[in-house]
């Protein structure tokens, strides 16, 4: 078995190459750039991670490269681990950008808890993308009204594609009741022996009923069958879903800290 701090690694690195995927990514001036410009609104096509530079001077070249790869954004977007000298996020936070945090969870061994019957299929035709085009939309109208963010509706379907560009290398999942598909998950086999689980949603009106715990045994489920043991999965570290990851037996291992600025607060 791989040691705690080694394990953290391969998880820290699995959960940037999902991200990742479906995106042109490049190496530049001590830090990895991630950037799609069909999807200039998301933030998750558009940002820079891996950042090991650990001088203000060598900080301050790279945010000056930030600028000139990503002039098709109205944000700038950076991810630091665990690996990330202390100077990068010091020059963030002088420079006014806002942060967040997901906590990465490593799952060893069996799942806690048995998944209900429910209907879990993979997503396989253009009718089933359409149903997850629906829920994604859905997902991001309710994250929107959490966070207060206003007049962005059609962020949803720039979602919808930015999740798309990843299958077939990740496997989408729909969890249906009655019929009709009400949640999604994606799983992947993920780089270095490590998998991911990733993209979790239920429907507001049917959750607590076993959907969302069907759908990760079905991912979990899914990355064994593709050859990889320890699996991982992110949740926003101000929100609940971390709880009914740990209580499946999910491990806490790291966290994961983003930085944003949007120039139309700052024009």
């Amino acid at each position: 078995m791989p040691s705690l701090a080694e394990l953290t690694r391969r998880a820290v690195a699995v959960d940037g190459d999902f991200l990742a995927l479906g995106h042109e990514v490049f190496e530049a001036d001590g830090a990895r750039f991630v950037r799609d410009r069909s999807l200039p609104r998301i933030y998750d096509a558009n940002y820079v991670s891996d950042v090991r530079v650990a001088t203000p001077d060598a900080v301050e070249r790279l945010l000056a490269r930030v600028d000139r790869e990503y002039p098709h954004t109205r944000h700038r977007a950076l991810q630091l681990d665990i690996s990330t000298p202390p100077a990068v996020e010091a020059v963030l936070v002088l420079r006014g950008y806002e942060h967040s945090a997901s906590l990465l969870l490593v799952l060893e061994g069996a799942l806690q808890g048995a998944a209900r019957a429910h209907d879990v299929r993979p997503i396989a035709s253009e009718a089933d993308w359409a149903a997850y085009a629906r829920l994604k939309q859905r997902d991001w109208d309710e994250r929107a009204a959490r966070l207060g963010i206003r007049d962005a509706s059609e962020v949803g379907a720039d979602m919808f594609r930015e999740h798309r560009a990843k299958a077939p290398a990740a496997q989408y999942w729909l969890a249906s009741l009655d019929g009709k598909p009400r949640g999604f998950l994606a799983s992947w086999p993920g780089t270095e022996g490590v998998g991911q689980v990733e993209d979790l949603y239920v429907e507001p009106e049917v959750r607590h009923r076993g959907l969302a715990t069907a759908l990760v045994h079905r991912g979990v489920a899914d990355c064994r069958t593709r050859g990889v043991d320890p699996v991982a999965i992110v949740a926003d570290a101000t929100d609940t879903p971390k709880h009914m990851y740990a209580a499946m037996g999910f491990r806490p291992t790291a966290v994961v800290h983003k930085y944003l600025l949007r120039l139309d607060a700052t024009a």
